[in-house]
């Protein structure tokens, strides 16, 4: 190098300069690509994101070939520029020298090459695998020793190398990308997927309908009180009990009753044998795994049961889907018939209308984290039982008791607050119409 003319060892420079640049872009770029993109690409078959991924599962070796190559780079430019200092300004300015290559390294090999990188990290990744893999390759004893001794120091501290491969998306997390991504799919995509998300923080108590609204046949009544009743059941399925709604012992299927409504004398044999076995699910399951369990045991209906094997309420297949797509039913009007809305804006309501219910279909944001029901929402806020023309403001939302009775509130004045989104008068009017 000392017989290198200056030219050459300026152009060795710049080169120097242009390396040390690609190894720091290299670094930014490699550090901010999208682990789950990437892995979208590889399963296309793209080999640039495949390659991103080997390099990406230990990033100890990664980071090692990397800060190998860009400290060398640095230290060979610091040596050339001094070469040149001292061929051309004399030894008085070595110091000079040293300082006008640091300015240049910062500016031109470090921040603005990993700015472009943190910005455009798969324009300078994908490519920058073609020499970074086969470099590890040619490199790796020395990566191994450095590798070693840096994972030593951090095993000092509690830190392994391994744990980079673990870490997973929690639902939070995922939540947070979902959210992100709100410019890439429609907006009703996005809502759900994030109701996929909150199934696991609902219970089935929290949707089902409650034991007194479970419409069932008492196999101890007279036949033909019943088959009057089946003749206009509005139900796909009703389970049979005897006396008490505990003491359900089939669920009967509408297609099982059609041949049996053929049939000139109806029996409760009959209808006991066309009833299929009742399924039973235990309170507390939450929303996810009863979605599992429904299509493990092939069934659209449950029983929910409490510890003592009493009978809490119904729930349905459906009642887990409306939480993820909201509603579908063609009977909209059996869902909000309990929802009235009045002129000034407020809402007549039912006591035992569901929350989430009531949340999903007036776009509310009613508290769901404690009762089911708004009168249980009103009882627990209160700690007592109001009497009628009791006020209150709970979340925002001015409600006012109407009517109380059989120790719960039975209508309620609901008043959202003004900013909230509420479906148009003329929207509710015709969905309680149809």
């Amino acid at each position: 190098m000392d017989t290198a003319s200056i030219p050459v060892l300026s152009g060795f420079l710049i080169l120097l300069i242009v390396l040390s640049a690609f190894f720091s872009a290299t670094e930014t770029a490699m550090m901010r690509l999208n682990r789950h993109r990437l892995r979208h690409f590889a399963d296309q078959g793209n080999r640039r994101a495949r390659l991103a991924l080997d390099l990406l599962e230990r990033p100890d070796r990664l980071i090692g070939i990397i800060l190998l190559g860009n400290n060398f780079v640095n230290i060979l430019a610091s040596s050339v520029s001094t070469i040149i200092a001292l061929r051309t300004l004399g030894q008085a300015w070595i110091a000079a020298s040293a300082g006008l290559l640091t300015f240049v390294i910062l500016i031109a090999a470090e921040v603005t090459p990993k700015t472009a990188a943190a910005l455009h990290p798969e324009r300078i990744a994908f490519p920058a695998v073609y020499i970074i893999t086969p470099l590890l390759k040619l490199c790796y004893p020395l990566v191994w020793v450095i590798n070693v001794i840096a994972n030593g120091i951090l095993r000092m501290f509690g830190i392994t190398a391994e744990d980079a491969a673990t870490h997973q998306l929690g639902s939070e997390e995922l939540r947070i990308v979902v959210n992100e991504a709100s410019g890439l799919i429609p907006d009703k995509h996005q809502q759900m997927l994030l109701n996929i998300l909150d199934l696991e923080k609902a219970h089935i108590e929290d949707i089902m309908i409650p034991r007194n609204e479970i419409v069932g046949i008492n196999l101890n009544q007279d036949i033909d009180e019943i088959a009057a009743y089946l003749r206009h059941c509005p139900y796909t399925r009703v389970p049979l009990y005897r006396d008490d709604i505990n003491n359900v012992v089939a669920m009967l299927h509408a297609r099982n009753l059609l041949p049996l409504m053929k049939q000139e004398v109806l029996t409760h044999e009959d209808l006991l044998a066309a009833g299929e076995e009742p399924y039973f699910v235990p309170e507390g399951t939450p929303l996810n795994t009863q979605l599992l369990n429904f299509q493990n045991q092939k069934s659209r209906i449950g029983l929910v049961v409490d510890e003592y094997g009493d009978i809490e309420g119904l729930i349905t297949l459906e009642d887990i889907l409306e939480e993820i797509i909201g509603e579908f039913t063609t009977d909209v009007s059996a869902t909000i018939s309990d929802i009235h809305p009045q002129d000034d804006g407020s809402h007549l309501i039912d006591g035992s209308v569901n929350l989430r219910a009531l949340n999903r279909i007036m776009n509310w944001n009613l508290p769901t984290d404690g009762p089911n029901t708004l009168s249980g929402l009103i009882i627990e806020y209160l700690e007592t039982i109001p009497q009628t023309g009791t006020s209150m403001r709970i979340a925002g939302y001015t409600m006012e008791v109407i009517q109380v009775g059989e120790n719960m509130v039975k209508t309620v004045r609901v008043k959202p607050p003004a900013e909230t989104a509420t479906p148009p008068l003329e929207t509710v009017e015709e969905m309680n119409e149809s």
